[in-house]
């Protein structure tokens, strides 16, 4: 595994083990099966309904002395509903089994969001949250958090794959030191960016899968990455991309791809949406 270095000085793997979209058993059997592998990134969130599930397999492998609890990292976000919940933190812990995490994203840009932003502040300062996350932020509202916030963020989660590398929002995060961890970083299933020429040719000079290539570039670009599989198969091989490096020349042609796409976009309206979304567990 390859870690990078956050700007609080705290080391983060560089791939994880997303968990968006799978059911609380199969988030089981995934998030073990990973950690066995070797994985040391999980990354959940209350939205996902699956925090539980998270805690339960991080359990067990703890148990079992496959890992030890310092040795993983955990990101998980909370829900905009909850960001003027005063228990919301503790309830996600209390979920996880875990006393803190590694990472505490706010989820969206929706509802009263810097008041959600001071229970991620607050949870640092407590030692709750080891580090802290934003998810989904641009423009103005992105500019809001920067101005108004005591503690910039360490990450912001954000669509990343070859088609689309968030150049804009990272320049403009660059001065605060924060890191990008990408979702959909394998463009969503789109078999078009994992089949691209440029992925071919390198997966058959470097003996890897196309999907392989993907990850790899993602780790030389400094992202975190967290793609999800229910597959142990495919889990371990997302894992097996630290055995060869990338040329320079490779990653700038890989770069001719960037701004091609993007899988999803939401309007304002649709964003503030989610700030009337209840969860099931609130009751």
């Amino acid at each position: 595994m390859e870690y990078v270095t956050l700007s609080n000085e705290v080391k983060a793997p560089v791939l994880g083990i997303g968990t968006f979209m799978i059911s609380p058993e199969d988030t089981v059997n995934s998030v073990y099966s990973a950690i066995k592998l070797g994985y040391r990134l999980i990354d959940t969130a209350n939205a996902y309904m699956n925090e539980e599930a998270v805690g339960k397999a991080v359990k067990q492998a703890i148990d079992e002395g496959l890992v030890k609890r310092e040795e993983l990292f955990i990101s998980t976000k909370l829900w905009p509903t909850l960001y003027e919940n005063d228990a919301a933190v503790d309830d996600t812990l209390n979920r996880l089994g875990m006393d803190y995490v590694d990472l505490l994203f706010i989820h969206q840009p929706a509802g009263n969001y810097m008041v959600g932003y001071r229970q991620l502040e607050k949870a640092y300062k407590d030692g709750k949250a080891k580090s802290l996350g934003i998810s989904n932020f641009y423009g103005d509202k992105l500019e809001t958090l920067i101005r108004e916030s005591e503690i910039k963020p360490h990450v912001v989660q954000l669509e990343a794959h070859p088609y689309c590398t968030e150049k804009e929002v990272m320049d403009r995060l660059s001065e605060y030191g924060t890191r990008l961890m990408g979702w959909y970083p394998l463009g969503h299933g789109d078999p078009g960016l994992v089949k691209e020429e440029v992925f071919n040719k390198l997966a058959d000079k470097y003996r890897k899968s196309n999907a392989q290539i993907v990850l790899r570039w993602h780790t030389q670009m400094g992202f975190m990455t967290i793609p999800g599989s229910k597959n142990p198969d495919h889990i371990r091989d997302n894992g097996d991309i630290f055995d060869f490096s990338l040329t320079g020349e490779e990653m700038a042609e890989i770069a001719k791809l960037d701004g091609t796409k993007k899988y999803y976009s939401a309007s304002d309206a649709e964003v503030e949406k989610y700030a009337s979304m209840h969860l099931p567990f609130e009751g």
